[in-house]
């Protein structure tokens, strides 16, 4: 079965929220990611477009990111179009597998709440050596904090393409803790509908 996936084409809400074929609760972690990738591989046999259900409190940021990069994958390359309902938490790393789907195939529930902040590190710096030594270590340290920074903007921009929110003004919002709930984020134009 050859799918077109150049003309969107909506399922009904019975069948996004009641008929998922790939379903992520809970936090992500290297577990999620492995049952995720065995649900895509089902998804990608089936004749069936990917419908995901989306609920969790967060996780492993860099593992959100595998997540999303093999969403974005399916959906280039396996002529099936791909969609998800967050279902009432999206958060924090959730935020970063929602935002890899096209803006038209984000679906929220009614009482569905997005958590967007800034990634945070629970990391001590010890120095003990010659100060050239000390130097290497704070240039690596730092670039891995650019490099964190980069990554995290282009998931804030991958979110915010095609709302009214600017990537600036999401970050700005993301630097204290943003919730957005699904009538804010429908308002915003970071969904395509809130689902009842």
């Amino acid at each position: 079965m050859n799918i077109n996936v150049s003309a969107p084409q909506r399922l009904s809400n019975p069948e996004l929220l009641h008929r998922p074929n790939l379903s992520l609760n809970g936090r992500i972690s290297a577990e999620t990611l492995s049952f995720f990738l065995e649900g895509l591989q089902n998804v990608r046999a089936s004749n069936e477009h990917l419908v995901m259900e989306l609920n969790t409190e967060g996780g492993d940021a860099d593992i959100a990111r595998r997540i999303a990069m093999e969403i974005r994958l399916f959906i280039r390359h396996a002529d099936k179009d791909a969609f998800c309902v967050g279902k009432t938490n999206v958060y924090s790393a959730g935020v970063t597998i929602f935002a890899a789907f096209p803006r038209d195939r984000r679906f929220l529930t009614e009482d569905a709440v997005l958590l967007v902040h800034e990634r945070r590190l629970d990391q001590a710096v010890q120095l003990c050596g010659p100060i050239k030594a000390s130097i290497q270590i704070i240039r690596e340290q730092l670039s891995m904090l650019e490099t964190a920074h980069k990554l995290e903007m282009e998931g804030f921009r991958e979110l915010v393409e095609g709302s009214k929110l600017s990537v600036d003004e999401l970050y700005e919002r993301a630097t204290s803790n943003c919730y957005l709930h699904a009538e804010e984020a429908l308002d915003l134009g970071l969904v395509a509908e809130i689902l009842k």
